[in-house]
């Protein structure tokens, strides 16, 4: 600690400068029940972030049971249960290749969010910020996951909580 007059070097507990008698600063005392809201807020953040693992996994499921079932309708599976007009067949399987790229980015997005916030990395919360927003307009469950991840990550308090983990 040092002399806010003189910057010369004071010992521990000491009150006044010995060089100019200057008082030297007070100490602030500690934020009360800081430690009990960083342990609070640490078990939030991992809650969401398993939150964000599961809800990788159910986009990812329910992801290749649908593109599974447009494959089929494409490749005339189902006969004669299946009519009026098809599509033509290489814009369909173009299209089921963009829905494969796209599923795979939501996944890994959700990964990524769940990871960085497991690590409580200052990038993870970011990330989670982002998928919180892409994933609102998946109702039911992206909707609910990106409202409880903006509000346990979006804030002033919440922000220093985070970067004091």
């Amino acid at each position: 600690m040092f002399c806010s007059g003189c910057g010369g070097a004071l010992a521990p507990g000491q009150a006044f400068c010995a060089q100019c008698g200057r008082p030297s600063a007070a100490v602030i005392p500690p934020v009360p029940g800081l430690q009990f809201q960083l342990e609070n807020y640490a078990g939030k953040i991992r809650v969401l972030a398993i939150f964000w693992f599961i809800y990788a996994g159910l986009a990812l499921l329910t992801g290749i049971m649908g593109l599974a079932f447009a494959h089929a309708i494409l490749s005339g599976a189902f006969g004669e249960w299946l009519r009026g007009p098809m599509p033509p067949l290489f814009m369909g399987h173009f299209l089921l290749q963009f829905v494969w790229v796209f599923l795979i980015a939501r996944v890994a997005l959700a990964v990524c969010a769940g990871w960085g916030l497991m690590q409580h990395a200052q990038w993870g919360r970011m990330v989670a910020i982002v998928a919180a927003i892409f994933s609102l307009l998946k109702f039911p469950f992206g909707t609910a996951m990106g409202i409880w991840s903006l509000v346990v990550l979006l804030g002033y308090r919440n922000g220093t909580l985070y970067e004091q983990l």
